[in-house]
This record gives C-alpha cells, sequence and structure tokens, in this order.
C-alpha cells in the first residue's frame, strides 16, 4: 500500500475525498465547496441546482430499464469541524488539509481529516460520476453548515426533494444501519460584570496551560470518559483560589460546541510567596489527572505553567467564585443510557467551551438526547446551576432526534442486501449524535431514512482517521442498496 490516497482503492471514491482534502470547509465558509459541487455536477451533465440556505442538488436519471424504481435520496453535509493541535500551524480558511495513509487508516497531520463528512460526499460523488451503475432515479443531496446548528437541513423547504427514501451517509461504523439519532440543544450561559477588578499590590502573575487530552466528538465518544479540558482546569482553579490565594484574570478552554475540549489556558495571579507551591501544585495534578486516565487518555496529559506579564485587569472576586463553582458544579458526560438499545447513550451533556474576555465570561454547553423530555429535564438542571450563580442562561440552536422505526421497510430492505453482499445481518443501532435525519424528517414526514458509513474514529479531533478497507465496503453496500430499492 502506498502513502498517497490516490493510491488507494476504490479509487474514485479516495480520488474525489483527495479534491475535498484540498478545499478548505470549516462550517460557515462554504463558498468554495459549494461552487466546487456545483460545477461537478454541471460538467456531469446533470441537473444541478441550488436553494436559498445554500444546499446543493444533483439529480441523475435512472439506469435504462430502472425507470419505475423509487426515487432515492443520497444526503451528506460538506462542512468539516476545524480542530487542531495548539503546536500546529494550520489556517483552515485557506489550507489544503495534509491528509496521508498510516497503515489501515488515513489521518491528517496535526487537525481534522475532515472524513466527517467527506468521505460521504465522495461516496456520493463517485455514484454520480458512475455510469454503469444501476440504481432508479437518483437526487444527491448536499447540506451545508451541518456542525454548528444544521443549517441547511433546518433550510431546506417542502417539495424542494421528489424522493421519499433517504441513504444518509454520515455514520461511522461500517456494518451497522443506523435507524435514530439523539436531538440537541445548545445552552449559551454568560456572566457579566461591568468593570474588572484591580491588581494586587505584590501579586505575580501565571499562566497555566492544559493540553494532550484526546477530545473527540461530543456524541459518539462521550461514553468513552475522556477528559473535559474545561473541567480540569476549573478543578485546579478552585483549589488555587482556595488553597494559593489565586485570582482569575482570564480563561480560555474548547473552541467547537461539538468536540470534546481537549485544551484549557488561564492566568491568574497570586501572593509571590506562593509561586513554588503553587509550582508543585500544578505537577500534582498532572500526575493525579494521568493516573485517573490512565488507559483513557493514551497520549499523556499535560499541565504546566509559567510567569508571565500582569494582565489589565482580575475578573471580580465575586464573579470569579460564583464562575468557578458553577463550572465544577456543571454536570458533564453521559447522563442516561437507553434500555432498548443496549450500551447506547440516551442522554448527554458536553461542556465545550468556556472563554472570558472584557466584562463578561461565556460559557457554550451542548445537550444531546433521544427523549425530548429527558434532553429538557437535562437542560432545565443545568440552567438551575448557572442560574443560581447569577448567569443569564439562552437557547441556541435546537434541533429534534430522529425516532426509530424498527419495522421499516426500508431498514428490512438494507438488511437483506447487506445479508447478501456479505452473509452476515448488520447491526442495527440508534446513534448518540446529531444526523440531519430527524430535521429532514420534519420537513418530509413521510421520508423514510437509513444511516451508515464508513469506520471512522474519533472525528472532531485532530486524531480523526478513516479506516481504508471499509470505504471500499461501504462502496459496495451502497451499490447493492441502490439496486436493491424498488
Amino acid at each position: 500500500m502506498g502513502n498517497s490516497m490516490l493510491e488507494l482503492k476504490p479509487s474514485d471514491v479516495w480520488r474525489h475525498f483527495h479534491d475535498l482534502t484540498q478545499i478548505p470547509r470549516p462550517t460557515g465558509h462554504m463558498d468554495g465547496i459549494t461552487k466546487y459541487i456545483l460545477a461537478f455536477g454541471q460538467a456531469q451533465g446533470l441537473e444541478t441546482r441550488q436553494d436559498e440556505a445554500g444546499n446543493v442538488l444533483i439529480c441523475k436519471p435512472a439506469a435504462p430499464g430502472w425507470e419505475d424504481r423509487k426515487t432515492v435520496i443520497l444526503q451528506s453535509h460538506l462542512d468539516m469541524v476545524p480542530q487542531k493541535n495548539a503546536a500546529v500551524t494550520h489556517d483552515f480558511f485557506s489550507d489544503p488539509i495534509d491528509a496521508f495513509v498510516d497503515g489501515e487508516w488515513v489521518r491528517a497531520r496535526g487537525t481534522t481529516l475532515g472524513a466527517d463528512n467527506g468521505i460521504g460526499v465522495a461516496l456520493t460523488l463517485a455514484v454520480l460520476a458512475d455510469r454503469s451503475l444501476k440504481h432508479g432515479p437518483l437526487e444527491a443531496l448536499f447540506t451545508v453548515d451541518e456542525e454548528v446548528g444544521m443549517v441547511g437541513a433546518f433550510g431546506l423547504k417542502p417539495q424542494w426533494l421528489r424522493g421519499r427514501t433517504l441513504l444518509n451517509c454520515d455514520s461511522e461504523e461500517e456494518g451497522s444501519l443506523f435507524a435514530g439519532c439523539a436531538g440537541g440543544t445548545d445552552l449559551n450561559i454568560t456572566f457579566r460584570y461591568k468593570k474588572g477588578a484591580p491588581l494586587i499590590e505584590g501579586d505575580v502573575s501565571v499562566k497555566v496551560t492544559l493540553t494532550g487530552l484526546l477530545g473527540g466528538h461530543s456524541g459518539i465518544d462521550i461514553h468513552l470518559g475522556r477528559a473535559n479540558a474545561n473541567k480540569l482546569m476549573f478543578r485546579f482553579l478552585k483549589e488555587a483560589v482556595r488553597d494559593y490565594g489565586a485570582r482569575l484574570a482570564c480563561v480560555k478552554g474548547g473552541s467547537a460546541r461539538n468536540a470534546i475540549p481537549r485544551e484549557a489556558v488561564a492566568v491568574i495571579t497570586l501572593p509571590n510567596d506562593n509561586v513554588e507551591a503553587l509550582w508543585e501544585f500544578v505537577a500534582d495534578c498532572r500526575e493525579l489527572w494521568r493516573t485517573e486516565y490512565a488507559g483513557i487518555e493514551t497520549e499523556g496529559i499535560s499541565f504546566s505553567a509559567e510567569m508571565t506579564p500582569p494582565p489589565a485587569a482580575l475578573i471580580p472576586e465575586e464573579v470569579q467564585d460564583d464562575l468557578i463553582n458553577a463550572v465544577e458544579g456543571c454536570r458533564d458526560g453521559v447522563a442516561d443510557m437507553l434500555h432498548n438499545f443496549p450500551d447506547t447513550v440516551e442522554s448527554s451533556s458536553n461542556l465545550a467551551m468556556v472563554e472570558s474576555s472584557k466584562g463578561q465570561i461565556e460559557i457554550r454547553i451542548l445537550v444531546r438526547s433521544s427523549s425530548e423530555s429527558r434532553k429538557e429535564a437535562l437542560c432545565s438542571s443545568l440552567e438551575s446551576v448557572f442560574a443560581l450563580a447569577g448567569a443569564k442562561i439562552e437557547h441556541g440552536n435546537t434541533y429534534g432526534g430522529w425516532q426509530p422505526d424498527v419495522h421499516s421497510p426500508l431498514l428490512k430492505t438494507l438488511r437483506e442486501a447487506y445479508r447478501r453482499l456479505y452473509g452476515k445481518d448488520p447491526a442495527v443501532k440508534v446513534i448518540h449524535a446529531g444526523l440531519e435525519c430527524g430535521i429532514i424528517q420534519e420537513a418530509y414526514p413521510d421520508m423514510e431514512m437509513i444511516s451508515f458509513g464508513p469506520d471512522l474514529v474519533f472525528p472532531h479531533s485532530p486524531n480523526e482517521a478513516v479506516k481504508i478497507d471499509s470505504v471500499g465496503k461501504v462502496r459496495d453496500f451502497l451499490v447493492a442498496a441502490l439496486e436493491a430499492i424498488r
């Protein structure tokens, strides 16, 4: 096996994915990639159009003799989560992704790969370009800005799609068919104050930095018990304030609402006489956390402190204390499990982002659940913690889940197609992540849907990787599914 994606099989899928890695496409910056998809459809001589939300639809006629089959929609999203390690120099708005072959996997150097959902897009492009395939009429739906707010899916207008059978190519476990997903709600929390507090005479300034965590997708990786950089940083801050006379000047942790935060940094001040003791405390925290997360945070937690120039002001002490106590008390991780789908998370919360700026501290939490009532209850619990601390709480993007239908005729058809192809039954699961299926179903209540995809690990983190042989298996299954759907 070579070191280039262009040498991998199936060559058409990997060629399309390589092209996608060369086009910057972080969420919110869709112009380049939508122009590419529009040009692709037009070059294939296929009906190609774009809606007001920016979604692109490419329509491919049925193969000769297959005109009486159902119209099938192939759906994937065009954006990717822009995450990188702190030491990596990369501009997601202009630089291509530096992807490479690593044994059985394709990865990127120090950044997210964009296989979520670039592989789904590449699979669809390969189907559109292959004139030898047998299938009924196809609609290839490429949605925009899925990763923050499901913007493209929410923008779909009724009647824009002709088909009522949808194959979503955005799940991440080959051999599984996903028949349901969680919904989500963003909690936007703000602490405000009129002006900062003055520095304390004789105190010195220290910057503490936490890196080296694995992070990951805040839905599909939340059950792994990985450390949350914000939770660890505020655990440290509470003891630093209580035992070492520290005051908080600024703090920043996490960079995406749907990623488990991997890094956090804070600037504190404290009496000069306590600096040496603080160094020891930082080292103790580092070793303690490495012990607590042994076997989970396998790359090693890095927690360090260094002297830094004095900040302009401090966060007022009463705001600082309320903030620290609220974050310490904030529930994070798995809240409930599904009983009818073993080992599947029902509800969770991710303390995704904390960032202070002049006069305010902003916190972002993403709550997920397959149950609307459990989601509301978890949101209410989190709101109570921060309301008691004097923060303002607002609901941001909210989207419903996709309720599973284990008796779906489409599910039966795809299970039989998989069994014929591979001689075994696929697993049927519900995913604890926000697929666009639930939102699409709101606009098209009679839409039948199933989601599948290749083996993809650690999406939404720089450790993201896609297993090479699983891509070929999914390509073969997609072809078989299109032939089976009548």
